[in-house]
């Protein structure tokens, strides 16, 4: 199963349940994302060739990131970009989030292992603005 969020018609996060199946390759988010999500199913024996990535210049402004639910269960609480809460959604062992734009905050409803990938490299302080809900 693969959820949307959306803020007034933006994607806020992309959310693929432990339950999600599917064959081949799927990418889940637009070509012009600076995080890239897909989910692959390949049988014993496939093989991806040998490759490289190449030296290409991007320019990112604003931070997406993938959280992978190692164990546990965790609240996500999302606002729009003027800090107001619109929406709150449940994740648990094996989901994956894309949070794509907006904010967020997170409460642990259990005990919690994540996974977190996103952009480098790290701007420090200058990387996220923390404000009250």
């Amino acid at each position: 199963m693969i959820e949307h969020v959306y803020c007034n018609a933006m994607l806020s996060a992309l959310i693929l349940r432990s339950s999600y199946h599917g064959e081949g390759i799927e990418f889940f988010t637009p070509d012009d994302f600076s995080q890239q999500l897909a989910y692959m199913n390949r049988p014993a024996g496939y093989r991806i060739a040998p490759h490289i990535h190449n030296k290409v210049k991007r320019e990112v402004f604003f931070t997406q990131e993938v959280l992978f639910i190692k164990k546990g269960k965790v609240k996500v609480d999302f606002y729009d970009e003027d800090n107001t809460y619109f929406d709150t959604r449940i994740l648990a062992t094996g989901d994956v989030i894309l949070l794509a734009s907006g904010g967020h905050g997170f409460e642990m409803l259990e005990p919690t292992e994540m996974i977190e990938v996103k952009q480098g490299p790290f701007a420090g302080e200058n990387d996220k603005t923390r404000f009250a809900p």
